[in-house]
């Protein structure tokens, strides 16, 4: 099981626009759904992305961010 630092750090490593562009992250486990919940936010905008924990281990071992890097590229643009 990762934590919430590890996550944002490896976030930040395969996004580095979140923080650098005014994209705020923020992340929490939700232990009733058993994932990870994502929130991304710039200026008004808010996207909350929902990471299970098969795709969060796919991610963590830079193997697959794909959903992720499509609301990455959503809330930049």
């Amino acid at each position: 099981m990762y934590d919430k630092n590890q996550l944002c750090e490896k976030i930040r490593m395969i996004y580095p626009d979140i923080g650098q562009c005014g994209i705020d992250l923020d992340v929490e486990y939700d232990e009733d759904q058993k994932l990870w919940v994502l929130y991304l936010k710039k200026g008004d905008r808010k996207i909350k992305h929902f990471l299970e924990e098969e795709d969060l281990n796919k991610c963590m071992q830079g193997k697959q961010c794909v959903s992720l890097g499509l609301e990455v590229s959503q809330i930049k643009d």
